[in-house]
């Protein structure tokens, strides 16, 4: 089996690759490497089992002309579309940015599929596209979806777009809705920016918000594995669940606190006013995986236990 990948070179996608490639598949990979990196891949680019090319994948030519040069060898059979804008706050400060790097990057491959006959399609969404139900669990069916950031709104815009695209020719679509996602190789998120500004600012970390702010975490590792468990074991032809932990999460107020506890042990927290970090951050949540648990699978680590590994990898990652 001959696999594609999209974002390829980003957090998540080459921890993916890496799981492909470790279960014998060959995969091929593409990004623009705004995010991802090389350096990411260096472990990948030394696999036999593995392709890259970089590229935007909004310039459809390009990405039909890669996935043509793939197959040459081995027929692309199924893609793993994980390309994304991941700057939320950027995405809301510039609509065009999640709508070029969030859906036309989902409308473009969709339609390269199509045209190479590729069926099948894992999809990397997101608990954004709920939008805010404060206290309510968040399960699969919940409604109405509103969401409240521009990148929430292009991943449900993105998941429409797949939606109808089973209708005409994709045999089999997986939707992965996950929380925060934390590990490395760390690109963006939360520890990564306590991380750099404790380098900046030494002795002082500044917070976005009072701190407050509630959410559940998972780490990367756990989640691909959830992603891979529901590729092998759903049924449904749109197989739409929730992957996160099984609590309510941590505060951003913890995650200061043990991000200066292992990398900083002197320094003092200024927090800012209230309970959000940007326009469109959800201040808590509560996410249901209940239909992922009936599936067979659930997390074996707790968001407290998440956030204290990914804190000592991610500052691992900057030392280096």
């Amino acid at each position: 089996m001959s696999i594609l990948i999209t974002g390829v070179a980003g957090f998540v996608g080459v921890n993916v690759a890496q799981a492909l490639l470790a279960k014998g598949l060959r995969v091929c990979g593409v990004d623009n490497l705004s995010r991802g990196t090389r350096k990411n891949m260096s472990k990948l680019l030394k696999n036999p089992n593995f392709e890259f090319k970089k590229l935007d994948i909004t310039k459809p030519n390009a990405l039909l002309k890669a996935c043509q040069q793939f197959s040459q060898q081995e027929a692309i059979t199924e893609c793993w579309h994980l390309a994304a804008n991941s700057d939320i706050p950027a995405g809301v400060t510039n609509a065009a940015v999640d709508l070029k790097d969030t859906f036309m990057t989902t409308y473009h491959t969709l339609e390269v599929m199509k045209q190479l006959g590729i069926t099948k399609l894992a999809f990397a969404s997101s608990s954004a596209i709920y939008g805010d139900h404060g206290s309510t669990a968040i399960v699969e069916d919940i409604g109405p979806l509103l969401p409240i950031s521009n990148y929430g709104a292009m991943k449900l815009a993105s998941e429409a777009a797949i939606s109808a695209a089973a209708e005409s020719f994709l045999t089999h679509t997986w939707i992965f809705r996950f929380p925060n996602v934390i590990g490395v190789p760390a690109t963006h998120g939360v520890m990564l920016d306590f991380v750099h500004k404790l380098q900046k600012t030494t002795g002082c970390l500044q917070v976005l918000g009072n701190g407050t702010q509630q959410k559940g975490y998972l780490h990367v590792e756990e989640l691909v594995d959830a992603m891979l468990w529901i590729r092998d074991k759903a049924s449904e032809k749109r197989a739409i669940y929730n992957i996160g932990p099984a609590d309510e999460g941590v505060t951003v107020k913890f995650i200061a606190e043990e991000t200066v506890r292992v990398a900083q042990p002197t320094a003092r927290i200024e927090y800012g006013q209230g309970n959000r970090g940007w326009v469109g951050d959800v201040p808590r949540f509560v996410y249901s995986i209940e239909k992922l648990k009936k599936l067979g699978w659930a997390p074996k680590l707790g968001s407290i236990q998440a956030v204290q590994k990914a804190i000592r990898q991610i500052v691992a990652q900057e030392q280096t």
